[in-house]
């Protein structure tokens, strides 16, 4: 049974997600600040983790970033605040999704649902083999599909998993101009709870990672993004 860890120190929040998400056949734990979901996670193994970012001790953005240098696994971050910095460094961490406070929950576990879904899909293609591995190069840029490791200059550089899949979809489809709605789709797998700002925010944090390569993802003004080289 998949497992989900619920992580806010608004004990209230907790109970209520935790209570629909046992409705919907997920087993549950809870923490209440970021050390004691750091402990969890080592002892334990979790399908996802629906995470907030204000907690006491170690807020939410550090215990991401302690977790997923351990295990890779997907994290919905909850936050009070929906301004525009606090999304890009939820992403720049490598959250999978982002919900404003307060929300809805039927609509947090709809998002439950596809990113659990979209991340099975993506292991159980990469552990059967069905996906097809390929190693390109662009001049000093190199993708190599295997590993999911991107190299720049023969220097390897840390991607979030979402930023992978993203540059791995444009290089995919290298000299086509793809809409926003079309990279939503691939991407995060879904185009019905993330708006077209969070590609840009995402493009943005991509080019940051490939330094002087950045000119390679090019924005066609009105539509959205290629990548060109």
């Amino acid at each position: 049974m998949p497992k989900i860890l619920i992580v806010d120190d608004e004990r209230e929040i907790v109970r209520l997600i935790k209570r629909y998400a046992e409705r919907e056949g997920y087993e549950t734990a809870e923490a209440y600040d970021g050390s004691e979901a750091l402990r969890l996670c080592r002892e334990e193994d979790f399908t996802m983790i629906i995470m907030d970012i204000m907690m006491p001790d170690m807020d939410g953005y550090e215990a991401v970033k302690k977790i997923r240098a351990q295990k890779d696994i997907p994290v919905l971050m909850l936050s009070a605040r929906g301004t525009e910095y606090d999304k890009l460094f939820g992403f720049e961490v490598g959250v999978d999704d982002y919900l404003t406070k307060p929300f809805s929950l039927k609509e947090l576990m709809a998002r439950v649902n596809v990113i659990i879904k979209r991340h099975e899909q993506i292991h159980s293609s990469c552990v059967s083999g069905k996906k097809q591995n390929y190693h390109m190069v662009f001049a000093g840029l190199e993708i190599d599909t295997s590993g999911r490791s991107v190299y720049i200059d023969g220097t390897r550089t840390e991607l979030t998993p979402k930023e992978y899949d993203l540059l791995n979809y444009l290089t995919q489809n290298q000299g086509i101009t793809l809409s926003r709605g079309q990279i939503l789709d691939a991407v995060w797998g879904y185009d019905a709870f993330v708006d077209d700002r969070t590609v840009d925010w995402q493009i943005k944090l991509l080019r940051n990672k490939l330094g002087k390569y950045r000119d390679h993802i090019r924005t066609v003004r009105g539509v959205g993004y290629k990548f060109e080289a």
